[in-house]
């Protein structure tokens, strides 16, 4: 006699659906956000002489905004050809670094998640994406991999269209203060800070880093005030780290 579970599997996949669609509720304002940078980038890709695929597939493997920017920046103003590569790949490294201590301050909340999310999810995340991923841990504890799906998935295919639109209007985007797209990756970041904030109430760590990567700018050379500011966080927030209350 044939026993029928019961629709345990249906269930799972409407609460895949949620959480996916949830994962991409959260991150269409990041995305909106981060569309101007995008065609930034694909504006500065054509006029350092790029082709179109050039720059979407370079936004495919490295797929970080800041490094993109400051690599064509110096591949653009650059004055000795030769030291470009390891110029170019010294400063982002350097800008890069802070995925570190993001990377282990996501560690204890994705553990549990399967690897062949959490390991693509790792490989495409960004600002964006750790925050909101951080932020829907500290609320509600409730990620999965069809969140952190729907937060990634989208969030990659955006920053790669814009960059290739970018590319097609890059001859008419001269100078980006003109259309206000200079400040739209302050914005985003604004937007994250404020987030956190609301999610904790914690002001301590946001004050510090910004006084310690403000300081650091105008003591150490190149990037390194990035990741000054981020350590100077990180290390804020463990210190003065209280356990929620269950009462």
């Amino acid at each position: 006699m044939k026993t029928h579970r019961p629709h345990s599997d249906s269930l799972k996949q409407q609460e895949a659906h949620a959480g996916f669609f949830s994962g991409c509720l959260d991150i269409l304002p990041m995305a909106v956000g981060a569309a101007p940078f995008g065609v930034i980038i694909g504006a500065m890709a054509i006029q350092a002489g790029l082709e179109p695929w050039e720059i979407v597939f370079m936004g495919a493997v490295v797929f970080a905004g800041a490094a993109q920017f400051i690599a064509l920046d110096m591949w653009t103003s650059a004055l000795l050809p030769g030291s470009v590569a390891l110029a170019i790949i010294g400063t982002t490294l350097m800008v890069n670094l802070r995925h570190i201590l993001m990377g282990a301050a996501a560690a204890p909340h994705i553990r549990g998640i399967t690897p062949w999310v959490r390991y693509p999810y790792l490989y495409v995340m960004a600002d964006e994406t750790w925050a909101m991923t951080i932020r829907r841990a500290r609320v509600n504890n409730d990620l999965g991999p069809a969140y952190l799906a729907g937060l990634a998935l989208p969030f990659y295919l955006n920053w790669l269209v814009w960059s290739y639109v970018g590319t097609q209007i890059g001859d008419v985007i001269n100078d980006p203060a003109v259309y206000g797209f200079d400040f739209v990756f302050t914005a985003v970041f604004v937007t994250l800070i404020f987030g956190f904030w609301k999610a904790d109430r914690h002001l301590l760590p946001i004050i510090v880093s910004a006084m310690i990567a403000l300081l650091a700018r105008e003591v150490l050379p190149g990037t390194w005030y990035i990741f000054a500011g981020s350590v100077a966080g990180v290390l804020t927030a463990i210190i003065t780290y209280r356990e929620p209350s269950h009462e």
